[in-house]
């Protein structure tokens, strides 16, 4: 029997598939393990830790696997592929395929038809393909430039809303303010700028959590930041959108990461400003799972 792998390589978590030819075996799961973000040990560390995982769930060794297909965000440069390569071929002696995280998410939504993702996690971007097989992307330029909506420009742009609400307060902190401060360990303002600015930039996007809670808890700043990002993501989803599509043309979209995943507020936002400005488009509701893609691919070799 053939057994095969899909990877889904994000930057805050790894998730892997075993499957044979029509089922999924087993699972697991790591770190982040996008080399650009977090380096060759640390993506290393993930993968390794959850091919383990899902094969020794399967009752497999991971040279049993006959093919693995890992989806990345920047998969498709050589110099991310032969990273991932070299860490992958030290466990598996099968072939190995490396694509972006944007092919194995739209295979994971629409197989081989039309449609356009919308990819949210630590990072975003859109990413479409119509019937005639032409493709355009927007976003996804990396967080210091772009990403928006994503986790990491959620956190970023909380922590810029909650200063500023503490400017107009006369430094009274708000419910964001100090949940931010708190997953942070500061105590003082001057702290938290620091932690802010310092370089290498830090886990802007660990702060997601920080702001679903103060959101939750009916704070203005962290619903306004929230729905910006909904707003932001549906502008990205617009632009494919109108470079494939015709007016008259329906149009699959699809949500996938764990900002649409666990952010009720920003889900709602997106579907509601990408269907006043693109009337054609239908949002799904359910979640993509890019990793479902990449087994699929792992199974059929491309």
């Amino acid at each position: 029997m053939a057994y095969f792998l899909g990877i889904d390589g994000g930057g805050s978590k790894t998730h892997c598939l075993v499957g044979d030819e029509t089922s999924v075996l087993a699972s697991g799961t790591g770190g982040g393990s996008n080399v650009v973000r977090v380096g060759e040990a640390k993506a290393e560390k993930a993968l390794i830790s959850a091919i383990g995982q899902a094969c020794s769930a399967a009752k497999i060794a991971p040279r049993e696997l006959s093919r693995v297909c890992i989806g990345a965000s920047g998969g498709a440069r050589p110099e991310v592929a032969d990273s991932l390569r070299r860490i992958i071929s030290e466990v598996i002696t099968g072939e190995i395929l490396i694509v972006g995280d944007t092919v194995t998410t739209l295979a994971a939504a629409f197989g081989r038809g039309p449609g356009v993702i919308v990819i949210a996690g630590t990072g975003s971007l859109a990413y479409g393909r119509n019937s005639q097989g032409e493709i355009a992307r927007a976003g996804g330029w990396g967080h210091a430039i772009s990403d928006e909506g994503s986790g990491h420009w959620i956190g970023r742009a909380a922590i810029a809303a909650a200063l500023r609400a503490s400017d107009k307060r006369h430094g009274k902190d708000s419910a964001l303010l100090s949940r931010i401060m708190k997953v942070w360990d500061v105590e003082t303002h001057g702290q938290l700028v620091l932690a802010a600015n310092a370089s290498p930039a830090p886990d802007f996007a660990a702060l997601l959590p920080a702001v679903l809670a103060a959101a939750e808890s009916g704070d203005p700043e962290a619903r306004k930041v929230l729905i910006q990002a909904g707003t932001e993501l549906a502008a990205l989803a617009e632009i494919v959108i109108r470079r494939l599509f015709a007016t008259d043309q329906a149009v699959p979209v699809a949500m996938s990461g764990g900002v649409f995943r666990h952010c009720p507020l920003t889900c709602q936002a997106f579907q509601e400003s990408l269907c006043a400005a693109c009337p054609q488009a239908t949002v799904q509701a359910e979640i993509v799972e890019p990793v479902r893609g990449a087994l699929e691919l792992a199974r059929k070799g491309s």
